[in-house]
């Protein structure tokens, strides 16, 4: 082994020891923080809850480090133990042409990573999940949705590594840039598409029955001047008991998707109050902002791509023998894992911050906040949600603020009022 790749080595385990350390943090925090609940849990939460929620976050936890540690002791092995080598000297020995050669080495190894998982995504979903009341799938949809979601991630994988090695072959000098214009447009197009040729494969979305809900929330829309194409049921409960709503789609298909278990548990103002948040997202323009951060980071990371591919020296660090595009590609991938871990943060504060602004657009489109903040105890409570996460970990991976935090923001608004105005300005 290099030198360089001994760095490398070494830098992969402290990132991952430090997350590992998080881990431990969150837990510890949460353990020591929640005998402590806030007035809006004191008549939704009581101790068995509390109980149960400190169970789960600890069995999840200690199931993520071990999955992890498996993870990476293959990974580890894959890298540094000499197998990726092996598997991209056997894959030139095919002769295959380029783009097959690629298909069959990005396919062979996504089946294997599919494979290696497969244990772990049993026991999460039949043990882990079971054990606290959210799973109810059976064995047989379970086995029908990992089928499903194979044969999809092979043809979408197929077209876009596909695309990918045959712009390489076209232009030689200039294929990055159109790598990353042609993945922008399958993205935009997906998102159009999604919600009538993807969604549908795994879950029935049929109109929502309660008139009057669907009236209401359209009256919302209006309020809000969202155009919404339908507002759908999902039948979530087929796989779990957790809640949630969203909005799919984009331009004139937009439409609003409630899980069944979100209608079961909430009331018409809080449903309101949820889907409030969510047309806050659009409103403020989340979806493209963030697009458009992450096509800023895919445009660079592709031009430094395209330039250490050219070179054989990221080959000659890791002793692979036949420098070939695939191996330089999973290796520049797994050294900028390292790289951009401490931007992590940063990443996740700019979701955190647009979630921020989506609660303030809610409570001021519904003109109460005492729904959303009911609607987050609900969500709290059915999830089993860390209500006490430690702010490092939460600066590391969460994508939302903690819910206490967002309900104390909520209250402030609430309290705050709105100058007596309740009219909703649609611009932004």
């Amino acid at each position: 082994m290099t030198t360089y790749a001994m760095v490398a080595l070494v830098l992969y385990i402290a990132r991952e020891g430090f997350g590992y350390w998080l881990e431990y943090l969150n837990i510890r925090h949460m353990k020591l923080s929640i005998a402590v609940l806030p007035e809006e849990f004191n008549n939704v939460v009581g101790k068995e809850t509390i109980d149960k929620i400190q169970s789960y976050e600890i069995d999840k936890a200690t199931f993520g480090v071990v999955s992890s540690l498996f993870g990476n002791v293959i990974l580890i092995a894959f890298i540094f133990g000499g197998i990726l080598n092996i598997y991209n000297n056997w894959i030139s020995s095919l002769n295959l042409p380029f783009i097959a050669a690629g298909l069959v080495f990005f396919l062979a190894l996504s089946y294997a990573e599919t494979l290696l998982s497969m244990p772990f995504s049993l026991y999460r979903t039949f043990e882990i999940e079971k054990i606290y009341g959210f799973n109810t799938m059976t064995l047989k949809l379970w086995l029908l949705d990992s089928v499903k979601s194979l044969l999809l991630s092979t043809i979408l994988m197929g077209i876009l590594i596909s695309g990918a090695l045959w712009l390489i072959e076209w232009s030689p000098a200039w294929w990055w840039l159109w790598v990353w214009a042609a993945f922008l447009a399958f993205s935009v197009f997906m998102m159009y598409v999604s919600p009538y040729v993807i969604e549908p494969l795994f879950n029935k979305f049929t109109p929502i029955e309660d008139e009057g809900l669907e009236t209401a929330v359209r009256l919302l829309m209006d309020k809000v001047d969202i155009k919404v194409s339908r507002v759908f049921k999902m039948d979530a409960s087929r796989r779990s008991t957790h809640t949630n709503a969203y909005f799919s789609g984009l331009g004139k298909v937009k439409r609003i998707v409630l899980y069944d278990t979100l209608l079961k548990s909430m009331d018409t103002d809080e449903v309101l109050a949820v889907l409030a948040h969510e047309a806050g997202h659009w409103k403020k323009h989340h979806v493209l902002k963030l697009m458009a951060l992450y096509e800023v980071i895919a445009f660079a990371g592709l031009y430094v791509f395209y330039r250490v591919v050219s070179m054989d020296y990221v080959a000659t660090v890791f002793a692979i023998g036949q420098g070939t595009l695939f191996a330089k590609a999973i290796l520049i991938s797994f050294i900028a894992s390292i790289v951009f871990f401490p931007l992590s943060p940063l990443l996740s504060y700019a979701h955190r911050r647009h979630e921020r602004e989506a609660d303030r657009f809610a409570s001021e489109a519904t003109g109460d906040s005492k729904p959303m903040i009911m609607a987050l105890v609900k969500l709290a409570k059915d999830n089993l949600s860390n209500l006490y996460p430690h702010p490092l970990y939460v600066s590391f991976y969460y994508s939302h603020p903690p819910i206490l935090e967002r309900i104390k923001y909520i209250g402030d608004i609430g309290n705050a009022g709105n100058d007596g105005n309740d009219e909703i300005d649609g611009s932004t």
